[in-house]
């Protein structure tokens, strides 16, 4: 019996792996974030049980795993997004391992890349960014030393914020210092959705922008020169004078075998 700990994508049923889906149509038992993850993604499945834990706590979670575990049935346990961001399941392991019940984590696209495709963009760019720093915004869970978003911004990367669209006049305060007025910023309201919505702007403007859209919850914040950039130098990926293993400089024939 193995507990899979599933990331079901950012919404989108598409934006599910072909594992993940495999095991959602295959598990005799599916515990999944109703909150976030839509019930298409569970279409065609055959489970005997299926229950949207996000009226549960963490306890009788917990209880409904070890049940299983003692019926020999497997389990798809769905998040949303990709499972090891932001998922929770890093205390859900904790009681398995307890208990001894093995799990395996599949991975899910995650809200950030979602984002990104939605803008068209690329989130790492030559001489413009080649980091991109995906946190929170401190709230009821607090950032760690050295963690804060000021501390992080003096970085300049790219910057994925979750959790963080109510506290933005805040987030721009922080990131103002660092980043400068004309920085370009975006605010994805459900990346993915049949409903996904997104306002971009720069760090001087932004605010009055999502307050006329209502964006309150449910949206990612991506930060950066990136976004919109012109006139930066392109990969030596491509670059006719940049050999390597399967284009070696000067057209010669790569090597074979």
């Amino acid at each position: 019996m193995t507990v899979y700990f599933i990331g079901a994508g950012p919404g989108d049923p598409e934006l599910i792996t072909v594992k993940g889906q495999r095991l959602i149509r295959t598990c005799p038992v599916i515990l999944y974030a109703g909150s976030l993850v839509p019930e298409a993604v569970l279409e065609g499945h055959n489970a005997e049980r299926v229950v949207n834990t996000a009226e549960l706590h963490l306890e009788e979670i917990v209880a409904l795993l070890a049940e299983a575990h003692r019926k020999g049935q497997d389990v798809a346990r769905v998040h949303s997004g990709d499972p090891s961001l932001y998922g929770a399941i890093g205390e859900q392991i904790r009681h398995l391992r307890e208990l001894g019940i093995s799990y395996e984590v599949v991975p899910g696209v995650t809200a950030t890349a979602a984002c990104a495709a939605l803008l068209g963009c690329e989130l790492t760019l030559p001489d413009i960014s080649q980091t991109l720093i995906l946190t929170r915004y401190a709230s009821k869970t607090r950032m760690p030393e050295g963690e804060a978003l000021g501390d992080l911004a003096r970085h300049r990367a790219t910057m994925a914020i979750h959790l963080g669209v109510n506290q933005l006049a805040n987030i721009v305060d922080e990131l103002l210092p660092h980043y400068g007025p004309a920085c370009p910023i975006a605010v994805i309201h459900r990346a993915s959705w049949p409903d996904q919505d997104q306002v971009t702007g720069t760090l001087a403007d932004i605010l009055p922008k999502v307050v006329a859209k209502g964006f309150r919850r449910t949206a990612l914040i991506l930060v950066g020169r990136v976004l919109g950039a012109e006139g930066f130098a392109d990969s030596s990926l491509y670059c006719a004078g940049h050999g390597h293993l399967f284009r070696p400089p000067g057209g010669a024939e790569p090597p074979r075998g």
